[in-house]
């Protein structure tokens, strides 16, 4: 007997040949993996601007980059993916990004009104613009502003046009790094973790802090990869997304949007009840009422299956990337597929009763690890889910 499936008859198989990342542990694979496996979190004290007004000065930066190289990060990201994936140059791709625009710009704009910054580079669609012209490919270019689910969301939606037939080949990419505009915002909301420290699913847990990050991939069909000889890292087996609509920041608290989507991405893959996955890496905000929601969702997913499936919160190490968060996570569960190892969530104490999941605490685990469920929620309710397969 088959499972059942959403996929449509004749939609074609989506998978990945290329990625490039960059977090606050430094640009590529290598210092990732690193990174991510020792589970030291990348937290330091705020540098690029005068954090003292603040109740935080932490937040999980790289030295090496600022806001106003946020458009070079991300077009290194998609460079590097490219030549991963081994596209020839100057090809046909859709060009995806999930963006809330370039605010170092705007910053720019109004303190130095002499010309120091061009407005039209804050505008989300123009980022996509810049990638694809950096790139020196054609094919649709579409920006997603849907905060944390931004960069999923664009992952989704090039998975859908794979699929469909009406594209070959996808660069999706996302790109956030701190900066005062946002940080700002996050401490008047009072989410920012009190001491330094996130502690998702914990029971002192007390918030979330910033992270650099920024990430592309590479998707494209099947039958592309095989007819150029690319070497496939993973398929994109099923997506789903969701909007619960319970609350303009708060989860609906039993999960509801994260079940919907989660759901829609396992049945696409064949697997309704989740019985064939090895690993999730869970959005894990460490905030009072996302990791609550987040663990009734997935026991909601899972049943009676929800306790020995391991889960991990990895913006414990790299911080809250924002926009960047979905795509940043796909290729951090792309290399606990690939290396069969699953980050940690750090800074884990003792265990909330509410929050009663194996989320692989403080240290990194050895696993087989052949299909991985990523999952992201944003302000709003909205919420995606990726399954990823080893192949």
């Amino acid at each position: 007997m088959t499972a059942s499936t959403d996929r449509a008859p004749g939609d074609r198989e989506v998978v990945v040949t290329g990625f490039g990342v960059h977090t606050a542990f430094g640009t590529g694979a290598e210092v990732t993996r690193r990174g991510l496996f020792a589970g030291v979190p990348a937290f330091v004290p705020m540098t690029r601007f005068d954090a003292s007004p603040y109740r935080t000065d932490m937040a999980a930066t790289n030295g090496r980059s600022t806001p106003d190289a946020l458009r070079d990060v991300l077009g290194d990201c998609a460079e590097d993916a490219v030549a991963m994936a081994g596209l020839p140059p100057g090809g046909e791709a859709a060009v995806l990004v999930g963006t809330s625009g370039d605010f170092s710009a705007l910053t720019r704009f109004w303190r130095e009104p002499t010309g120091a910054a061009d407005v039209t580079e804050t505008v989300p669609g123009r980022q996509a613009d810049l990638l694809a012209e950096r790139l020196g490919v054609s094919g649709p270019r579409l920006a997603f502003t849907n905060a944390c689910v931004a960069s999923s969301t664009a992952i989704i939606h090039a998975c859908r046009m794979i699929a469909s037939g009406r594209i070959e080949t996808a660069v999706c990419g996302g790109a956030y790094l701190v900066e005062e505009e946002t940080f700002a915002k996050f401490d008047s909301g009072r989410a920012f973790s009190r001491d330094g420290m996130v502690r998702p699913f914990s029971t002192d847990r007390s918030g979330l802090l910033l992270g650099d990050g920024a990430a592309a991939i590479v998707l494209e069909s099947g039958e592309s990869a095989r007819r150029r000889g690319a070497v496939v890292l993973a398929a994109v087996a099923g997506w789903g997304a969701a909007s619960d609509a319970h609350h303009i920041s708060r989860p609906h608290p039993d999960g509801a949007g994260l079940v919907s989507a989660a759901l829609q991405a396992l049945r696409r893959a064949g697997d309704p009840d989740g019985s064939r996955i090895d690993y999730v890496n869970a959005h894990g905000t460490a905030t009072k009422f996302n990791d609550t929601a987040e663990t009734r969702g997935l026991h909601r997913v899972f049943g009676t299956r929800a306790g020995k499936v391991p889960i991990s919160s990895t913006k414990s190490l790299t911080g809250h990337p924002l926009e960047a968060a979905g795509v940043v996570e796909f290729v951090i569960t792309l290399l606990a597929l690939t290396d069969g190892r699953l980050p940690p969530t750090a800074g884990f104490t003792a265990a909330d009763p509410e929050c009663d999941l194996d989320y692989v605490p403080n240290q990194s685990r050895q696993a087989d690890v052949r299909r991985a469920l990523t999952v992201n929620a944003a302000f709003g309710g909205a919420n995606t889910a990726l399954v990823l397969e080893r192949r």
